[in-house]
């Protein structure tokens, strides 16, 4: 059975979990090309490392046997933590790394520094509400044309 892990991404964990970021940006099909455009500009290896100087473990490393294999992205958000980006590379995708990260990340995170977790997602990606759900979130708005002309869903989860 390959061992599940986490850490915080090394300064060669962050070079691939750079190059798989813009990748899933490119093929995800829930956002327009004004989106991914603009999330592909934001998110640079010099805002993933301004992340880390906050927290190291705003970037998360998802390991399988030690390797990188998916990869955890928040920030700090009015007493909240924002889960901009969470994601399994395509070569572990039909392993159990998705659920290990769901779980990973309310277990680091919920420390007494935030009151609660909170993410976007299109209402289309059925597969991360069920996800975000099966862990404990909830949806508490729906924001109509909010980024580009799209609609989001807001999903938390109440930290202790």
């Amino acid at each position: 059975m390959p061992e599940l892990g986490y850490r915080a991404a090394t300064a060669s964990d962050l070079d691939l979990i750079h190059h798989e970021l813009m990748a899933v940006i490119d093929e995800f099909p829930f956002y327009n090309e004004a989106f991914k455009a603009h999330e592909k500009r934001r998110m640079t290896l010099g805002f993933l490392r301004s992340l880390q100087r906050i927290d190291p473990f705003h970037v998360i490393a998802l390991t399988v046997d030690g390797e990188p294999g998916g990869g955890l992205i928040s920030g700090p958000d009015l007493g909240a933590i924002f889960r901009y980006w969470s994601w399994i590379f395509p070569s572990h995708r039909q392993t159990r790394l998705g659920l290990h990260g769901m779980r990973i990340f309310d277990e680091h995170w919920d420390n007494g520094r935030f009151h609660k977790a909170f993410t976007w997602v299109r209402p289309e990606n059925e597969v991360a509400l069920a996800l975000l759900r099966r862990y404990g979130y909830e949806q508490t708005a729906y924001l109509r044309q909010q980024v580009f002309g799209q609609d989001y869903v807001v999903m938390e989860k109440y930290y202790t």
